[in-house]
């Protein structure tokens, strides 16, 4: 009865109810890639209708998967690519921006996330024919705010 009593408290805990969890096996990590997918896509898409950088912020370590950050880094990109306005390129700039400042989003991460763009820029160019000028631009951004490294700049594919 007394460990019983000692679980509900853990479990209605804010924080050590997600701990417990995650020990258990049924958060962060556990969670299977195609839903980490899902789930980071529409926090961009949300991100990109609401602008709340914070928001997107909190939705992002909510997941609890710091591991795979890049897939936010380059599903990111690929919306800006994807783009035709100038709107998505500066808000997707800007949520770059914020959660390399806040380290959210570790070098490591941030580094993997580009080079899958840029191995992948042949087949997104096959879709997005002026993928590689917007791709280019948008790195040259990205390293002008910081966000992305002179070695990762260097890396970026040009036609």
């Amino acid at each position: 009865r007394a460990a019983l009593d000692r679980a509900t408290v853990l479990l209605s805990m804010t924080k050590g109810g997600k701990r417990i969890d995650n020990v258990w096996g049924s958060g962060g990590g556990q969670q299977s890639v195609k839903h980490l997918v899902k789930e980071i896509d529409m926090l961009l898409k949300e991100y990109l209708l609401s602008g709340d950088v914070l928001e997107a912020e909190h939705c992002l370590q909510e997941l609890e998967v710091p591991h795979f950050h890049h897939e936010l880094v380059y599903e990111a990109v690929v919306m800006v690519l994807e783009s035709t306005g100038e709107k998505t390129f500066q808000m997707i700039l800007d949520l770059l921006k914020s959660l390399w400042t806040s380290s959210v989003i570790t070098a490591d991460q941030m580094k993997r996330g580009y080079e899958r763009v840029y191995r992948e820029i042949p087949d997104i160019n096959l879709d997005v024919p002026h993928s590689y000028s917007v791709l280019e631009r948008f790195v040259e951004e990205c390293f002008q705010a910081g966000i992305i490294s002179k070695p990762l700049r260097d890396l970026c594919p040009s036609r």
